[in-house]
This record gives C-alpha cells, sequence and structure tokens, in this order.
C-alpha cells in the first residue's frame, strides 16, 4: 500500500468516526470492552486461566462448608 492511499483510508476512517454521534462512540467503546477476553486468557492462555479459575472455584466451595 502506498503512502498516499495509506492517508487517505487513515483520513476516511477518522471522518467516519467523527460523524458519529458521541451516544454511538461510546456504546461502541463499551462493546469493544466488554467483548475482551480475561486477563489472564489475553496475557498467558488457556491453562493458567483454568488453572486459576479452578482454583477459585475450590476456595469458594470451602468457604461455603
Amino acid at each position: 500500500m502506498k503512502t498516499n492511499d495509506y492517508v487517505k483510508f487513515m483520513t476516511q476512517t477518522m471522518v467516519q468516526y467523527m460523524d458519529l454521534p458521541r451516544e454511538e462512540r461510546k456504546k461502541r467503546k463499551q462493546e469493544r470492552k466488554e467483548a475482551k477476553a480475561a486477563f489472564w486468557y489475553r496475557w498467558f492462555g488457556i491453562l493458567p486461566y483454568v488453572l486459576y479459575s479452578e482454583m477459585k472455584n475450590r476456595n469458594e466451595m470451602k468457604k461455603r462448608t
């Protein structure tokens, strides 16, 4: 992609974003934030996430009994 094409694309993207109402921009931002994976999963993969959640569940079960 040539530099001119990239600048054109970025300008179009910014203009589209700025044309949206403020509420719509906030709504989209919130949706992206909710769609993110959990911290443990994003940084370390599935195995540490499973181990962490299992330990957390065991601790909760101990507290209930």
